[in-house]
C-alpha cells in the first residue's frame, strides 16, 4: 500500500515516552495508510530499543548526532509522502487526527500547513503552571493561526517554501512564520495534547528556551509577523479585564511570560552555549 502520509517523529533519549504515542499510532488498523519514521539522534537510552518494538509498522533511522534539526534532515531524507507530519516523541496524538490533517492537506486550494488543535495537559501541573495556561488561552497568539507547538504537517509545495531546515531551536515557530493566516488550517475537531510542566521552575526553564528560539528566527525568512507586544498585550488585558476570576492567574502570567525574554535575551547577548533545557518533569511516570 502507498502511505498517504509520512509521519517524522525526531526523538533524543525518549524511551520514557515515545511507546505511548506509538501505541496510539499502531494500535489504529489504518497505520499502514501512513509512513511513520522514528528519527533516533544521538540517543544515550532505550529510545531505539523501545521504538523497534513497533516495527514494521515503524521505522527507526538512527542518527548519531544529538540534533533535532539534524533528525529532521534525516527524516525528510528518508520519507517518501506528502503531505509531511513533524510530531514530536513526547505528544499524544492518535491516527484519526493525523489521516484528518492528510484529507485537509489534499484538498484542492486548501492550506500549505495544517496541524490538530493543541490542548495543554496541566492535571499533574502546579497551580502557577495551570494559571499561566489559562491566561496563555486568551491570546492573540493562541486564537489566531496557532500552527505547531508539538505536531504541524506540510504538503510538498509548503516544504518547498524552504531549504533545508535552519539550525535553529524553535522549527516550529520558523515553520508556522513562513505562512500567511490564510495559507494556514487547524483542525478544530481533532487534537494533540502536550503535557505541562509539573513545577513553575520548570516551565520557565523550557519557556526561557522558547524564548530564545524565537530571538534567534531569521526575520528574512517570515511572511507573517506578529502585531507589536503592545498591541498583543492591550488585547489581552481587555479579554481578562471582564473576568475577575482571573486576574491572580493574569499577574502570574506576567511573570511567566515576561521572566523567560528577559532570560532569553541576556543569553543571547551574552552569547551563551545553548541549552535545550527540556522539560523532564513531564515525563516522569510516562
Amino acid at each position: 500500500m502507498t502511505a498517504r502520509m509520512s509521519v517524522v517523529i525526531p526523538a533524543h533519549d525518549e524511551a520514557a515516552v515515545i511507546s505511548r504515542l506509538l501505541e496510539a499510532l499502531v494500535a489504529d488498523p489504518r497505520a499502514a495508510e501512513c509512513e511513520i519514521l522514528v528519527v533516533a539522534n544521538g540517543c544515550t537510552d532505550a529510545t531505539v530499543r523501545v521504538a523497534r518494538t513497533f516495527e514494521p509498522v515503524v521505522r527507526v533511522v538512527e542518527i548519531g548526532t544529538a540534533s533535532k534539526i539534524a533528525a529532521l534532515e534525516a527524516g525528510d531524507a528518508a520519507a517518501t509522502a506528502f503531505p509531511r507530519a513533524y510530531v514530536d516523541a513526547d505528544v499524544l496524538i492518535d491516527l484519526p487526527a493525523l489521516l484528518a490533517l492528510a484529507d485537509r492537506l489534499d484538498e484542492p486550494g486548501g492550506p500549505l500547513i495544517a496541524s490538530p488543535r493543541l490542548e495543554v495537559d496541566t492535571t499533574a501541573s502546579s497551580w502557577g503552571v495551570q494559571a499561566h495556561y489559562r491566561i496563555w488561552e486568551l491570546t492573540d497568539y493562541r486564537r489566531r493561526g496557532h500552527i505547531g507547538s508539538g505536531v504541524y504537517a506540510l504538503t510538498r509545495a509548503g516544504r518547498e517554501r524552504f531549504d533545508s531546515w535552519p539550525d535553529v531551536i524553535a522549527d516550529d515557530r520558523f515553520v508556522q512564520q513562513l505562512f500567511a493566516h490564510d495559507e494556514r488550517g487547524t483542525l478544530e475537531e481533532h487534537v494533540f495534547t502536550v503535557r505541562g510542566a509539573r513545577t513553575l521552575g520548570a516551565h520557565l526553564r523550557r519557556s526561557t528556551r522558547i524564548a530564545r528560539g524565537n530571538l534567534e528566527l531569521p526575520d528574512d525568512r517570515s511572511l507573517h509577523a506578529d502585531e507589536p507586544i503592545g498591541d498583543r498585550m492591550a488585547n489581552l488585558i481587555g479579554r481578562v479585564a471582564r473576568r475577575p476570576a482571573l486576574w491572580p492567574a493574569f499577574a502570574v502570567y506576567c511573570a511567566t511570560s515576561t521572566i523567560p525574554r528577559v532570560r532569553a535575551h541576556r543569553q543571547v547577548v551574552g552569547d551563551a552555549a545553548r541549552d535545550w533545557a527540556r522539560d523532564d518533569s513531564s515525563r516522569v511516570g510516562a
